[in-house]
């Protein structure tokens, strides 16, 4: 808009000067042909009604250039900024959240404790001694609920047996390293023939069984939370088998021969198939006579404690 006045000023001005400019040149003209008298008055009469009509027609295009009115520039001021968040620690980690921060802190510590070795009071003698050979077990049984009812973990100190009760603290002492480590057993197993114990992932690590898979070692029963030699509830175990028919098989055999046995058939997490019997009462001796009258064509027989 400013600039469209100001351009139309200028031409007014300009236009001016030259109506002016003219003027004069035809005044002088009529001075120089003053005889002419009578066309030189009607000339200025003309060129003097086009001048008037010509700064008439000036005055208003700028007035209607100028009519409008300006709009007021107004400098916004910035939105205000806004404090910088504080940040805290997220929902669970040192903070309650709805009541969960506690529930992981438990959880956390008892993990923390499970990862840890195994203590014994001091002059804590042997109870029993067995030597044979250790494996370790991680994948697939990681995170899967173990035979004590409770997740098993590869990182923690752990390891399992067969005929041991849940809980039993050993001393595991590799043969030929001389590396020794408490473990508590927590799990089932080995069932492979052969094999007298099978460490978590971090057990075998520390007694170097870890690269070869399989060490000689020594085992040395600390602490027990029942007696070895009496109670306990007992069961036979047999497998495993690559084919679940022949599970079905010799569970239907087995359901058949032994009325009074409770007869189960399952997979394991590493996808074979077993077998496991109770017999009634969960009596050891009768599991016993029961594994040496089993015979089976894959896989073998195991006499395993439940508890």
């Amino acid at each position: 808009m400013f600039f469209r006045a100001s351009v139309l000023r200028r031409l007014a001005l300009n236009t001016s000067v030259l109506l002016t400019q003219t003027s004069f040149t035809q005044i002088g003209l009529n001075k120089i042909s003053f005889i002419k008298i009578g066309r030189s008055q009607v000339g200025l009469a003309q060129i003097a009604s086009r001048m008037t009509i010509l700064i008439l027609l000036i005055a208003l295009l700028f007035s209607s250039a100028c009519g409008h009115p300006k709009q007021a520039r107004v400098d916004v001021p910035p939105p205000p900024q806004q404090p910088p968040a504080v940040e805290g620690p997220a929902p669970g980690v040192g903070t309650t959240s709805s009541g969960t921060s506690a529930k992981h802190s438990t959880t956390t510590e008892k993990n923390d404790t499970d990862l840890i070795e195994p203590t014994l009071p001091s002059g804590t003698t042997p109870l029993l001694t067995e030597t044979g050979r250790a494996s370790w077990y991680g994948p697939p049984y990681h995170n899967r609920v173990g035979s004590n009812g409770e997740v098993y973990n590869m990182h923690a100190m752990t390891a399992a047996h067969r005929t041991l009760p849940l809980g039993t603290i050993v001393r595991v002492t590799n043969l030929k390293t001389g590396h020794s480590a408490l473990v508590r057993i927590t799990d089932r197993g080995p069932f492979i023939p052969g094999r007298m114990l099978d460490l978590s992932l971090a057990a075998a690590r520390k007694l170097d069984v870890y690269l070869p898979g399989v060490a000689e070692v020594k085992m040395e029963v600390m602490q027990t939370p029942s007696p070895l030699e009496t109670g306990g509830k007992w069961a036979v175990q047999i497998g495993g088998f690559p084919d679940k028919d022949e599970a079905v098989k010799l569970a239907d055999y087995l359901t058949r021969r032994y009325r009074t046995a409770n007869v189960k058939r399952f997979s394991s997490p590493a996808g074979d198939w077993w077998v496991r019997v109770r017999v009634a009462d969960d009596n050891r001796e009768r599991a016993k006579q029961l594994a040496a009258e089993t015979e089976t064509t894959e896989g073998a027989v195991f006499l395993v404690r439940l508890d």
